[in-house]
């Protein structure tokens, strides 16, 4: 593993649903990346990608300045460093710029941090790349969350945040899109496939499995009926940390708080009009893509489940 951090510039991950998913992605990410000399980890990405739960996974334990129900920490800790006894000063901090530049000034969260860092403290900074500017420094390990986990070890030379900001940011409505028309899906589906069916991910899209045996669904109409909710324009809302709703009705979900605010914004949804059956895992694969060239898509992941060892 240390030969390979001196090497390593960006590995990209797909940005899995549901919080479950994102722990054990944040434990995957720690254990292969994360070093004990890393001391600026930045955090880049939207609201509702997944973060948190990203942080949570990487660093267990760590106290979130910024919780998903509303609930931040006050005093901010970071900038309470010289109160107290330093003997019991956390090793980690964490901060989310965005939030509390709403209350602080951008060069005092600047000095705080470079103040840990001097200190011989962990900093996590979401939002990073707001305040880079003023840092002096990259981070040792930056991270982006979008569509993919964008996860970089920057030299001299790059990545600069707003290289991953800029990625991430512009490919996080595919997730949104992709991860509600999946949920409509599974909406329209009999109730005993929708309790047995697990997630899976592809680029700007998804795959439903069902374990061992295919299910008794009529792709075509499945399509039509989740274009119909999609003409709809229906809203769609976090109910609770395990449930949406879409329109007046409530659907089970592990990950509430990514996906479009109405169905309308789903575009060019298709479903492959065939499950694929993946004899590794001994599990039939319904997919669906979203996007401008959504046909294109499930015509090549067509053909790369054709190649020859698949069969």
């Amino acid at each position: 593993m240390a030969e390979r951090r001196p090497t390593h510039i960006l590995s990209s991950y797909f940005a899995p649903r549901g919080h479950n998913r994102m722990y054990s992605l944040g434990i995957q990410l720690a254990q292969q990346y994360l070093s004990p000399n890393d001391k600026l980890i930045g955090i880049i990405g939207e609201a509702g990608s997944g973060k948190s739960a990203l942080i949570r996974g990487m660093f267990p334990g760590l106290e979130l300045t910024n919780d998903d129900n509303g609930v931040y920490v006050r005093p901010l800790p970071l900038l309470e460093q010289d109160r107290g006894f330093a003997f019991f000063a956390p090793h980690t901090y964490h901060v989310d710029i965005r939030f509390e530049n709403g209350f602080t000034q951008m060069s005092v969260l600047a000095d705080a941090i470079t103040e840990a860092l001097e200190k011989g403290r962990r900093v996590v900074v979401e939002h990073f790349d707001l305040v880079y500017p003023l840092l002096g420094a990259n981070a040792n390990l930056l991270i982006g969350v979008g569509e993919q986990v964008l996860i970089a070890r920057p030299n001299i030379f790059g990545p600069e945040p707003e290289e991953i900001r800029e990625t991430v940011y512009n490919s996080l409505h595919y997730r949104l899109m992709a991860h509600t028309a999946e949920d409509l899906c599974e909406m329209c589906m009999c109730e005993f496939d929708r309790e047995r069916c697990g997630h899976d991910d592809v680029r700007h899209g998804f795959a439903i499995y069902f374990p061992e045996t295919p299910p008794d669904i009529d792709i075509p109409a499945l399509e039509a009926s989740v274009n119909e909710i999609i003409a709809q324009n229906l809203p769609v809302g976090y109910v609770d940390d395990n449930h949406i709703s879409v329109g007046d009705k409530v659907h089970k979900c592990n990950g509430p708080r990514i996906h479009v605010h109405h169905t309308g914004q789903i575009e060019n949804f298709r479903l492959m009009h065939h499950l694929i059956y993946d004899k590794f895992k001994r599990r039939y694969l319904l997919v669906g893509c979203v996007g401008e060239n959504s046909d294109r898509l499930l015509e090549r992941l067509d053909n790369q489940r054709q190649r020859p060892g698949w069969d």
